[in-house]
């Protein structure tokens, strides 16, 4: 079987849309965000390609608007917003990356990796590359992204594409195998123009196998079953989607009476929870500037008890936990530095090891939030404690 990564993060999002695009092979029209991707990633193209000279900024913007297209756009006004991010995000970039500074060693490069055995069947995660560079150290590979929403860092620490791509390098220059720690992989956020980077370990590569391995399973035994989730909003399929056809149905109303009323009734319910909370969030600052001002943990009503509640996280200081592990022959046991990783191993050190990886706690994030008690919570509890 040959699949992509967009096609493993199609499928864990929703099955039935995999089906759709990759068996039934049902086209579904382009995205305007999905056209307007295309373009900057052309244009980023455009500017680092090798030649005699380097692209200007006004050539990369000709470039851009030749390439425009904006016939996805409901409107001039849309169109015209979007056209005016494009051309921000390319000077932007003129502004942080001069094209001369690099040194490109593929642009856009396909690759197949195959994975699997003959047992139990060989298979190839296909796709491309947006950018490799040689660096003073080593390699970095660099994927573009236009989307709004930047992840957190430990999300591109465990960022699935990422390891493709490095698996995929290492597959073309074998021997930079071992030399995991000089890779970098990129991901590059143009419209707020940072560049989050990680690297990876043989580990990390190793379970990428399982994860496509998985999903090959799944498709292979026929599981399709569709996801409800906030994606559905723009999916090309919901005319096909059991979750979603009857809004495309001539009657769209509900007969029953019942039925009716219930659908009315927790539609105006899920309103008045959501400003319900609202409110509540408004009265927890309230009540936790009157305690911090009166320097107080409690404040009583005539119906209970409110309290001021704090949770404490906690990580661990590296350097202090690579201290204690490594002449222990521990420290390669663990792939992320957390509570959870370390339960697997704290129960076989010995106990002055336990005591300074305890030590090598850190406060990490501190939230305060109310705890409340109502009157007849209260009494229920001291009739517990006197009985």
């Amino acid at each position: 079987m040959r699949i992509s990564y967009s096609g493993l993060e199609a499928y864990k999002n929703c099955p039935l849309k995999y089906r759709f695009q990759a068996i039934d092979k049902i086209r579904e029209p382009k995205s305007k965000e999905q056209i307007f991707g295309t373009i900057v990633h052309s244009v980023l193209r455009y500017i680092h390609t090798p030649a005699p000279m380097q692209p200007s900024l006004d050539a990369a913007l000709n470039q851009f608007s030749q390439s425009w297209n904006g016939d996805a756009y409901a409107d001039e006004t849309e169109e015209r917003a979007a056209f005016t991010q494009g051309v921000k995000i390319i000077s932007d970039y003129y502004a942080k990356n001069n094209p001369a500074d690099f040194t490109i060693v593929d642009l856009e490069s396909r690759f197949a990796l195959e994975i699997g055995d003959e047992e139990n069947g060989k298979h190839v995660i296909a796709g491309i590359i947006d950018r490799i560079d040689a660096t003073p150290d080593g390699f970095e590979i660099i994927d573009y992204k236009t989307a709004r929403k930047m992840p957190s860092q430990e999300k591109v620490d465990n960022d699935l594409q990422l390891s493709i791509y490095l698996r995929a390098f290492l597959d073309r220059y074998p021997k930079e195998t071992a030399h995991l720690d000089r890779i970098t992989v990129s991901l590059y956020y143009l419209r707020h123009g940072v560049k989050l980077s990680s690297t990876r370990t043989r580990e990390q590569l190793e379970d990428l196998d399982r994860q496509f391995l998985e999903t090959i399973r799944n498709i292979e035994e026929g599981k399709f079953d569709p996801i409800l989730s906030p994606l559905c909003d723009y999916c090309g399929f919901q005319r096909l989607c059991p979750f979603w056809k009857h809004k495309f149905q001539e009657e769209k109303a509900v007969e029953d009476e019942e039925a009716q009323t219930s659908i009315e009734e927790i539609l105006a319910l899920r309103d008045r929870m959501k400003s319900d909370k609202t409110r509540f969030a408004a009265l927890q600052e309230t009540l936790l500037r009157y305690m911090e001002g009166k320097q107080i943990d409690r404040v009583f009503g005539s119906s209970g008890i409110v309290g001021k509640s704090i949770r404490r996280t906690w990580k661990y200081d590296e350097d202090k936990l690579r201290e204690v592990l490594v002449p222990l022959d521990k420290w390669d046991e663990i792939r992320k530095i957390d509570g959870t990783a370390l339960r697997g191993i704290l129960p076989v050190l010995p106990v002055s090891a336990r005591k300074a990886v305890e030590a090598a706690k850190i406060p990490d994030k501190e939230s305060v939030s109310l705890s409340i008690k109502k009157s007849r919570d209260i009494e229920e509890f001291d009739d517990s404690v006197a009985s």
